[in-house]
């Protein structure tokens, strides 16, 4: 059983996967960035809106308080409907979204210009035809 769990995890589709996880995944803290720290703030400026990250809703307060941030309500034990972080989540999808898209489209772009060079399919009989129309030609003594 040791000796097949190997095979399979030594396969090299298993060690594409792999490196395709931990390369998407390193992708996606970018991503994050690029939203968190790019785009919101360009959109909040857009809509007057200080941080996306920071617009929620309290439902329930057991303290009573104001809270500026989701943080400070979440550690207060209020419950918040964070509508912000939720924005913020479905922009970093559409923008992952997007980009795979134009990955993709580029590796598909790649594949159809490699094309193959298929070499001629000659059958046997085509080769015996060849020799015997040398042979022909020979003069034999």
């Amino acid at each position: 059983m040791i000796k097949e769990f190997k095979e399979f995890a030594i396969k090299w589709n298993m060690i594409d996967m792999a490196i395709w996880i931990m390369i998407w995944a390193a992708f996606s803290t970018i991503v994050k960035s690029l939203v968190d720290d790019i785009i919101m703030p360009v959109i909040s400026g857009i809509f007057k809106i200080p941080d996306f990250s920071n617009l929620f809703v309290v439902l329930s307060n057991p303290s009573g308080e104001t809270f500026s941030s989701v943080a400070l309500a979440r550690e207060a034990w209020a419950s918040v409907l964070a509508y912000g972080l939720f924005i913020n989540a479905i922009l970093a999808f559409l923008m992952v979204s997007v980009t795979l898209f134009f990955v993709v489209k580029g590796i598909n772009k790649l594949k159809k210009s490699e094309k193959k060079v298929e070499e001629p399919k000659i059958s046997e009989l085509d080769v015996l035809i060849d020799i015997r129309d040398q042979l022909k030609k020979t003069k034999w003594k």
